[in-house]
């Protein structure tokens, strides 16, 4: 059985949802092997965590001269490791970063890409949402290996026991590939919050807010969902650009989508409506938001959201 890459998605060897969800996709087309890039300190723990998602071998890649340079050495890193190898395909979690690093991959390896697929079957045939989520299309790669980036939430993570066996792969990166060198960075603040692209429920608020998101927030938090906002929020300086969802700001998908005094604008919808089930708060019957619901409640939000609230920490309680 060929064995399939999967690059894992980590914060200082934390691995994220995203990467079960891969390895569990990885099954169907062949053994998953899975790529950490981090500190080689860190490859047992990860390998525990990965193992269980079926993850037979686990590559640790030293990152100390990856991580302080833009995506061209991880590209570099990827290509040696996959001419070594020969794998049936490489997925990768299709955040911003990945998707150029994937680009890169594809070109040094002559093979297709694919990104941003929200299903990928047995025979490597991937689903893509296009034209703002409006259609759905299927696409394969026919020449050279299988890139494909994979967004959050597309698949269930289950689990299946791997080996895990822990293999050091020394990557030689060039110099030119560190051109581009980041100087400075900027931790983001943690609100305790699920990424927002990663979370499995998303909590958004609007316009209808008129700047109090503390309902919005509150409800959120019962549900350990992640908190979102509507381009009209954004603008009025209510929400950072960070916590956007629609067609100028973050993709989402997941299996809950909570909107709050949204009016449902075609902007938004492209950011939001591949999600598995929408549920929107509007005090406006008419708000376009309520075609694409699979729930709607018609009511001011400031009322609604404290009601559910306290309702969802009762029985949790």
């Amino acid at each position: 059985m060929s064995e399939v890459l999967v690059v894992i998605d980590h914060a200082e060897g934390e691995v994220k949802k995203p990467t079960y969800e891969l390895l569990t996709i990885a099954r169907r087309l062949g053994e998953p092997s899975a790529v950490f890039f981090g500190s080689p300190e860190q490859g047992d723990a990860v390998a525990e965590k990965v193992k269980k998602y079926g993850a037979a071998k686990v590559y640790v890649v030293d990152d100390a001269q990856i991580k302080g340079y833009l995506v061209a050495p991880k590209a570099e890193a990827l290509q040696q490791l996959a001419e070594k190898t020969s794998p049936a395909a490489v997925l990768l979690p299709s955040t911003f970063e990945n998707k150029e690093v994937a680009g890169r991959l594809a070109i040094k390896l002559g093979s297709g890409l694919i990104t941003d697929a929200v299903d990928v079957d047995e025979s490597g045939t991937t689903t893509q949402s296009v034209f703002a989520g409006n259609y759905t299309v299927q696409a394969k790669v026919t020449t050279g290996t299988p890139i494909i980036t994979v967004k959050p939430n597309s698949a269930a993570p289950e689990e299946a026991e791997g080996a895990g066996a822990v293999e050091a792969f020394a990557a030689t990166v060039s110099d030119a590939a560190k051109t581009a060198q980041i100087v400075a960075t900027q931790p983001r603040q943690s609100t305790g919050r699920p990424e927002l692209t990663e979370a499995a429920i998303v909590v958004s608020g609007g316009r209808g807010t008129g700047g109090n998101f503390e309902p919005v927030e509150g409800f959120a938090d019962s549900l350990g969902a992640a908190v979102g906002a509507s381009r009209a929020a954004v603008d009025s300086g209510w929400m950072p650009h960070a916590f956007q969802v629609g067609q100028t700001g973050k993709t989402v998908s997941p299996q809950l989508y909570v909107a709050n005094g949204i009016s449902g604008a075609i902007q938004h919808r492209a950011g939001m409506q591949t999600s598995k089930t929408i549920v929107a708060v509007n005090k406006d019957p008419e708000a376009p938001i309520f075609e694409l619901v699979d729930f709607g409640v018609v009511g001011d939000l400031h009322t609604v959201l404290p009601a559910a609230t306290e309702k969802i920490t009762e029985r949790k309680g």
